[in-house]
């Protein structure tokens, strides 16, 4: 493929297939825990991050990782001892982030630097190969972290109360998932962006709860819609000649409404099948005092002026 004739294209899959990996994996304890907007103000606290890093002339990579990672202990810690709710905590993180910012970006010498929106709406095809070292390793990391602790992740995200009870540690695990979704921000910056990155960690598990049944299954279903929308968008994104990170959101959202509607046309036609089914506590047979009808092969009873036949566990009406 032609794609593949050029390095920045492979480094720019592989990116995309890590952050099609990671994100939706934290983004399913996020949506357990309805906190799906998390991933946004962790993005804002970045932001910060990587301005921090254009004003010292450092690696904005590192310096994004840590501000966020600082923003989300922050968060969590407000959440668990403070008299803020979530809802409140996240709201200034996001607007501590912006101005955070925004106030570092207009110190720096040089003014709004010419990559800025590399960073905020993503572009793949900027990523070097020091940087996907970097996101590789953090990326094993997330992943590492997770299948060591996805049950014990999974009864905090559910309930609180019961994982304490049963001697859980909920303030490390709470804080442990705050900091991989600052990771997973920071891994994800380069292909979507900071400000979309919420969008791929919420969208395919979105998708997920609409075709899927069980946790396990709902997380490997986020799973593979997040590799095959970033896979696909980055693809798409080299021949249309648009932003990746655009791209790859909408492909999901595509992904998503069409999901929904699916699942409504799935629903509207199985309901269309019940029509005319009646269920009822009583129960038909030979002394149930019911008048009966041969119907065909088979006895219809007349009850209530309907005429009821035996079909399985239920009365089909005829």
């Amino acid at each position: 493929m032609e794609i593949l004739e050029f390095a920045f294209m492979q480094r720019a899959l592989i990116a995309a297939l890590l952050v099609g990996l990671t994100a939706p994996v934290v983004g399913t304890f996020l949506v357990q825990r309805r906190l799906a907007l998390i991933g946004d103000g962790m993005g804002h606290v970045a932001l910060s991050g990587v301005a921090l890093g254009v004003l010292t002339s450092s690696s904005p990579v590192w310096t994004a990782l840590i501000a966020a990672v600082a923003g989300a202990v922050l968060i969590e810690l407000m959440r668990a001892y403070g008299r803020t709710s979530g809802d409140v905590a996240l709201a200034v993180l996001f607007y501590g982030g912006i101005a955070g910012g925004v106030v570092l970006i207009s110190m720096s010498p040089n003014g709004t630097p010419a990559n800025l929106n590399s960073y905020l709406f993503g572009a793949i095809t900027t990523t070097t190969t020091s940087d996907l070292v970097v996101f590789t390793v953090l990326a094993a990391v997330v992943l590492g972290s997770v299948l060591t602790l996805a049950p014990r992740l999974f009864a905090v995200s559910n309930d609180e109360e019961y994982a304490r009870a049963t001697g859980m540690n909920v303030l490390a695990l709470n804080l442990l998932l705050a900091v991989l979704t600052a990771v997973t921000v920071v891994v994800s910056m380069r292909v979507v962006g900071l400000l979309l990155i919420s969008a791929l960690m919420i969208v395919p598990n979105a998708v997920a709860q609409l075709t899927s049944r069980s946790f396990r299954s709902t997380m490997v279903t986020a799973v593979v819609v997040g590799i095959l929308t970033s896979v696909l968008g980055v693809t798409a994104s080299y021949y249309t000649n648009t932003p990746s990170g655009g791209t790859i959101v909408s492909l999901t959202i595509a992904v998503f409404l069409l999901a929904a509607l699916t699942t409504a046309f799935r629903r509207r036609l199985g309901a269309r099948r019940d029509r005319g089914r009646e269920y009822h506590p009583h129960e038909h047979g030979d002394d149930c005092g019911h008048p009966t009808v041969v119907h065909g092969d088979h006895v219809d009873f007349v009850h209530d002026g309907h005429r009821h036949a035996v079909h399985g566990g239920h009365y089909d009406e005829h």
